[in-house]
């Protein structure tokens, strides 16, 4: 019970309890620094970031792809990162390729072999680290296998004039040209233009724009593995063939001096006196044109075209010395029951005679390719007609090539 004295007042403790109370009371409610939350808490914590991924590669053809086609290309591309390295492989053979700017991709620039397992591993860096990947694949078997048949010249050791086209036979015939074409080519030790014609599905023919320079190699190559030739066609090898190419052998025939001069490497080495066709008709007129010597034979029996025995105009001779210039029945040959004729008169059905001896010597110096151009009578040389290819002009020749825009080519 209070007493008078203590009315209306609070003891001195009790005060100084309320007072460190009210203290406690007014610092929860504040901030230090003025930027506190109502009621307490503390700051949120800083989120970690996620680990960056390592690069992702892709290779096509996938693993385990079977039948692709060999002509298509193997693409490897990295996300995330540069490829440092990229291995293409079969039976121990490795396919080239380039990288593109950034080295985010890379490409195959060869075809592949047919009926082949090949292996593709890559190797990439990024900020997430290095990664790698590999594959696995096979390509598919073709139902018909493109090669080349035959080449002339192809004789071993032989040497060619410098008229001497490339002729290139397939075993089959090439229906997607354009693609076979781009694996042909032609390197000279003495570099020329030139350009190929297609004559047939399966003939193909290289011709330089002038005669090609004396004295040299020429190489010719087909790459044809993995190249399609047509539907389910594919080359399976490749072929590499060198040429020799002699002097610069030109002979000239004027049918209308009776004369022929025959010139190596630019000088005079022979004159032959002629006699050419009488020109009595078509058939016994001597083609005028540059013609190339296609083959020699000794001896060669000539029989007249069309004609059986018995019938008007019907031959058969017997002639020594004897190197074809046409189809058509042309050769440079030994005459000797024309020897009074050569030099003065053209009585021949259309060959072109010389005494036995000069015929001789032209038949011992002449080689295939060698250049024979006849002038002064009023039927051209076709074309086709044996290898009168260069009665054709170079800008008409090379239209005939299935790269258009590339029938031009050095040599």
């Amino acid at each position: 019970m209070l007493n008078s004295k203590t009315r209306g007042t609070w003891p001195v403790g009790a005060i100084a309890t309320i007072a460190v109370t009210m203290t406690v009371l007014l610092s929860a409610c504040t901030s230090g620094s003025g930027g506190g939350l109502l009621g307490g808490g503390s700051a949120p914590q800083a989120t970690e970031k996620p680990p960056i991924p390592a690069p992702a590669i892709t290779i096509v053809p996938a693993e385990g792809t079977n039948r692709v086609r060999p002509d298509k290309n193997v693409v490897v591309t990295s996300e995330g990162g540069a490829l440092e390295e990229v291995l293409v492989e079969s039976d121990g053979e490795h396919v080239e390729g380039e990288f593109d700017a950034d080295r985010t991709k890379w490409t195959s620039n060869k075809p592949l072999r047919p009926s082949s397992t090949y292996t593709v591993s890559a190797k990439a860096t990024g900020e997430g680290g290095p990664t790698t990947a590999t594959s696995e694949f096979t390509t598919l078997k073709p139902k018909a296998e493109l090669a080349v048949a035959d080449v002339t010249p192809g004789i071993k050791g032989e040497t060619v004039g410098v008229g001497m086209p490339i002729m290139v036979t397939f075993n089959q015939a090439v229906t997607n040209k354009a693609a076979v074409e781009a694996a042909l080519k032609v390197d000279a030790q003495k570099p020329s233009e030139g350009a190929w014609r297609w004559i047939s599905d399966r003939l193909v023919i290289y011709r330089p724009a002038k005669y090609w320079p004396a004295h040299q190699k020429v190489t010719f190559s087909a790459d044809l593995t993995g190249i399609r030739g047509g539907p389910d066609m594919y080359g399976t090898k490749s072929f590499t063939h060198t040429i020799k190419i002699g002097a610069r052998l030109v002979s000239t025939v004027n049918t209308k001096t009776h004369m022929m001069v025959v010139k190596k490497d630019g000088k005079v080495v022979q004159t032959m006196k002629i006699s050419a066709g009488k020109a009595t008709t078509r058939e016994y007129t001597t083609t005028s044109g540059v013609h190339l010597t296609m083959s020699k034979h000794n001896p060669e029996t000539m029989i007249s075209p069309g004609k059986k025995e018995g019938d008007p105009g019907y031959y058969k001779e017997i002639v020594n010395h004897a190197v074809r210039i046409s189809n058509s029945g042309e050769y440079v040959h030994s005459a000797p029951w024309s020897v009074g004729s050569q030099g003065r008169a053209n009585v021949s059905h259309g060959c072109i005679n010389a005494s036995p001896t000069q015929a001789k010597w032209f038949y011992d110096n002449f080689h295939r390719g060698d250049v024979v151009t006849v002038v002064g009578t009023d039927r051209e040389l076709e074309w086709n007609n044996g290898w009168g290819f260069w009665q054709m002009s170079y800008a008409k020749w090379k239209s005939g090539s299935a790269l258009k825009d590339e029938a031009s080519s050095e040599s």
